[in-house]
C-alpha cells in the first residue's frame, strides 16, 4: 500500500536537511582551513549546504527553490557554520569523523534529489542527473569560489560516480513503490560506496591511463611455435 504523499514529502525534507547540515559542516571545515572570518564561514556553509539544492530546484522550474521559502534550510546551514566556527572540527578525531560526514551528505542528497525529481513527475534519467547534481553541486560551487579545480573532476576516489549509482538505486526503488524506504536505502548505498571507494582507493582512470590500456590490448601477442 503506497504511503500518503505528505509522509513521502516529510521524509524527503528530513533527508534533505540532513544533507544541508552535513555539507554546511564541510564548508565550515574548508573555511577554518583557509582561516576565514565568520562571514566566510557563513558563506561557504550556505554555498556548500544549499548550492546543490538550489541548482536542482532552479533546473526543475517548479516555483521558488525550497531553500528560499523554507527558513529551516538557511538556519540549518548557519547552524553548521556555527558549529564549525566554535568547535575544533580538525585534528585526529575530525579526520576519523570527516569521511562519514562527507559520505552521509552525498548519500542523503543523492536520495533527496532523485526522489524530488520523481515526485514532480519527471523520468528516470532527469532523476539520476539531478540526484547527482544535488549531491555534488554545493561542493563544486564552493571550490570554484576558492579558485580550485573541483575535486569531482578527477584525481580523487569515486564521489560523483557514487552519487550517480545511488540515484539509480533511488529510481529503481521509487518505481517499485518503495519511495520512502528508498530514501534510507539510497542514503546508505551512496554513503557506503563513498566510504568503500575512500578505503579501497577506487578511482576512475584518466585519459592517459585509458590510452595505455588500449595500447596494451591492441598489442599483438605472438605465440611461441613449437
Amino acid at each position: 500500500m503506497p504511503l500518503p504523499q505528505d509522509t513521502v514529502l516529510d521524509a524527503l525534507r528530513f533527508v534533505d536537511l540532513v544533507g544541508v547540515l552535513a555539507n554546511a559542516l564541510l564548508g565550515g571545515l574548508v573555511a577554518r582551513t583557509a582561516r576565514l572570518d565568520p562571514v566566510g564561514f557563513a558563506v561557504l556553509a550556505i554555498v556548500s549546504g544549499l548550492g546543490g539544492g538550489l541548482i536542482r530546484d532552479t533546473l526543475l522550474q517548479r516555483g521558488t527553490p525550497v531553500a528560499l521559502i523554507d527558513e529551516a534550510y538557511v538556519l540549518t546551514a548557519l547552524a553548521g557554520a556555527t558549529i564549525a566556527f566554535l568547535l575544533p572540527v580538525e585534528g585526529r578525531l575530525w579526520a576519523r569523523v570527516f569521511p562519514y560526514v562527507d559520505a552521509l551528505a552525498l548519500g542523503a542528497w543523492a536520495a533527496a534529489g532523485a526522489q524530488k525529481t520523481l515526485v514532480l513527475g519527471l523520468g528516470w534519467l532527469p532523476a539520476i542527473l539531478l540526484g547527482t547534481i544535488t549531491a555534488v553541486g554545493g561542493g563544486l560551487v564552493r571550490e570554484v569560489l576558492l579558485n580550485r579545480v573541483p575535486s569531482i573532476f578527477g584525481g580523487n576516489t569515486l564521489y560523483a560516480t557514487s552519487a550517480l549509482l545511488a540515484s539509480g538505486v533511488m529510481v529503481l526503488l521509487h518505481q517499485a513503490g518503495h519511495g520512502t524506504a528508498g530514501l534510507v536505502v539510497t542514503t546508505v548505498v551512496g554513503a557506503g560506496l563513498t566510504l568503500a571507494a575512500r578505503w579501497r582507493g577506487w578511482q576512475l582512470p584518466d585519459a592517459y591511463a585509458w590510452q595505455g590500456r588500449l595500447a596494451t590490448l591492441a598489442r599483438p601477442r605472438w605465440r611461441r611455435r613449437r
